[in-house]
């Protein structure tokens, strides 16, 4: 198995007890998983790996996402174009800086 290059992790908003809360799952995390998922695909981008996650407690900025090892936070990612404005930022090497936390 090769390492991946970047790991995106999608906030699914469950805590451990699961209870949903925040933005991410209401927002349609799930649905942008798979847009994620197929964009990268299409993309030929077989070196970033995606996982959903617990909360990752930006729940006031999500749906949110945090890209590996760059550690980019990412947050109101509610549309395709939001999903793909951070591909676009893994490709240039250069984080989204409309979506970016911090």
């Amino acid at each position: 198995m090769t390492k991946p290059k970047h790991h995106v992790l999608l906030c699914g908003s469950f805590r451990m007890n699961g209870a949903p809360l925040g933005a991410c799952a209401k927002g349609g995390a799930g649905k942008l998983m798979q847009h994620l998922l197929e964009e990268l695909s299409d993309r030929g981008m077989a070196d970033v790996a995606v996982s959903c996650t617990t909360c990752l407690r930006v729940c006031d900025r999500g749906p949110a996402l945090a890209v590996y090892p760059e550690n980019w936070w990412f947050g109101r990612i509610d549309s395709e174009e939001a999903v793909d404005a951070v591909i676009d930022s893994i490709e240039a090497g250069s984080p989204a800086a409309d979506y970016l936390i911090g």
